[in-house]
């Protein structure tokens, strides 16, 4: 009978060379071969293994062990999704994404294009917890709008990605803003207060320098037609009106009142199907819409008509009035692809691709890859600054090197938990961090997926609107500046309560 091999730790190079090869099989299947990204992860992980088992003598049983372990912590936010999901489909029925985005658009002044350009993409983020619906829809917009008044594309491109991410890492309906606290083991509404420390400063410094810059372009003359067209057609589809902020005001309100986050968002939702109801939707209507999601109905006849005679028929018969015919088949599809959305099925995409990620960061952590890297990363760190620019730093090499945004927080996330748990620091701390660096920075990395995306929608790439994307890499850098300042530092009590305070120094367990 042959007998179990020995387990041996790995060193550090081996550590090293794991995660270096692991970060070319994702690269260059998501680069490369332009595959999604759920295929080579699974393929870094099954490499991890097979080093993790032939090599270091790990049993099976404990990578599987890893990874369930892994999964388990991410099951509340896998729940949230699946919620938000059914949230976005019944909140787009209802006229709540639509009505945010109507009222959005109205800020729009000549005079303060760049910083109505960061306000309305960050309204319509929030609103949809999606910075790439926001890019590839208001976002093409204001880019249309801002060449009209002699803005520079990159500039208005930097603005742009600026307001889409400040909503995909503040809102409650994003997924990451989901998965940076499962993977650190905070709450979910405790993980965005935390995070109103390091992005508030951050966005009123990006406003002030977006006055500033926006003086120049202030002489040009804004064409309203653009506008007018979207919010025709908002209004044709949907019943535009006040009311769309009582469902977002109420989850605002019991997230203030502490309530939980499911039942805090399953309160959303109701509000939601009570206003689809009431505005005439059927019963079996949002049920489908909840499941699966909106379907645009007059901008997706406008966009599909045969021909120009055939828009203006069906802008006609929609009561769609002052829209030529060439620009409202352009605008319909613009909103057609901004509503078109939500539902539970919709999740199952991201929820899957985080289950996958979830195993490769269990696999590493499990055969000791993560521990090795992470021992030799934080030796001698003792300033809470240091611990969180390591953070950063593993952030963006992560986005530079594994090509996703997901693993950006899934892999430091797993590599720093327990060293922030032994630090003293409150879990929010850690998951804070994670969104300052990897959600935003992404979009700064051309071969990121993220960056890929954004290129191919904006027409230009991070290397050219990353210098005006300030939210995106002042962020990371006000995380760091404000922990070396000792303020909104979360520490964890004996009583697992968290308090700030301000404390220089921490020492670290053995």
């Amino acid at each position: 009978m042959a007998t179990e091999r020995k387990r041996t730790a790995p060193s550090f190079a081996l550590s090293l060379g794991v995660f270096a090869i692991a970060a070319f099989f994702i690269s260059y299947g998501i680069l490369k071969l332009e595959a999604e990204a759920h295929m080579p992860i699974l393929a870094a992980a099954v490499f991890a293994a097979l080093v993790g088992r032939f090599i270091l003598g790990v049993p099976w049983k404990e990578m599987e062990e890893g990874m369930i372990n892994n999964i388990a912590v991410a099951l509340q936010a896998t729940l949230i999704l699946m919620t938000i999901g059914m949230i976005i489909g019944a909140w787009i029925q209802s006229g709540v994404v639509p009505g945010l985005i109507y009222y959005g658009l109205m800020i729009l002044k000549p005079s303060i294009f760049l910083v109505a350009t960061l306000l309305t993409c960050s309204v319509v983020s929030l609103a949809t917890g999606s910075s790439w619906t926001t890019t590839a829809t208001i976002g093409i917009a204001m880019l249309g709008i801002g060449n009209g008044l002699g803005v520079p594309v990159p500039i208005t491109a930097g603005v742009i990605i600026s307001g889409a991410y400040f909503g995909d890492k503040m809102s409650p309906l994003s997924d990451t803003t989901n998965l940076a606290p499962a993977v650190s083991g905070a709450e979910l509404f405790d993980h965005i207060k935390a995070m109103c420390w390091t992005t508030g400063p951050t966005y009123i410094i990006v406003l002030a320098v977006l006055t500033f810059i926006g003086f120049r372009y202030g002489g040009g003359s804004l064409d309203a037609t653009r506008i007018h067209a979207i919010q025709s057609f908002m209004m044709a589809e949907f019943p535009i009106s006040f009311a769309c902020l009582i469902p977002p005001v109420l989850v605002i309100a019991l997230a203030v009142m502490k309530m939980p986050a499911l039942p805090g968002l399953f309160a959303g939702l109701f509000a939601g199907i009570i206003m689809a109801f009431m505005s005439g939707s059927g019963i079996g209507d949002i049920m489908n819409v909840v499941q699966n999601g909106y379907a645009a109905g007059i901008s997706d006849e406008v966009a599909n008509a045969a021909d120009l005679a055939a828009v203006t028929a069906a802008m006609t018969k929609a009561g769609i009035a002052g829209v030529a015919p060439e620009l409202g088949k352009e605008v319909a599809a613009t909103v057609s692809k901004l509503v078109s959305r939500g539902g539970l099925q919709s999740m199952m995409w991201s929820i899957s691709l985080i289950f996958l990620a979830l195993s490769f960061g269990g696999v590493m952590e499990a055969c000791g890859f993560l521990e090795t890297i992470i021992a030799t990363l934080t030796k001698g760190i003792r300033k809470v600054g240091t611990l969180v620019a390591a953070v950063v730093g593993s952030c963006l090499i992560s986005n530079i090197f594994l090509g996703d945004q997901y693993l950006s927080l899934v892999v430091p996330g797993r590599m720093f938990r327990n060293t922030f748990q032994k630090s003293g620091l409150a879990p929010r701390m850690l998951s804070r961090t994670l969104e300052d660096a990897g959600t935003l920075t992404s979009a700064l990395v051309p071969w990121n997926t993220c960056g890929a995306y954004q290129t191919s929608v904006l027409g230009v790439g991070p290397l050219v609107y990353g210098p005006y994307a300030f939210l995106n890499w002042g962020n990371p850098l006000m995380a760091i500046l404000l922990t070396y300042m000792r303020i909104g530092i979360y520490w964890r009590k004996e009583d697992g309560t968290d308090v700030v305070e301000k404390k220089g120094t921490f020492e670290l367990n053995d």
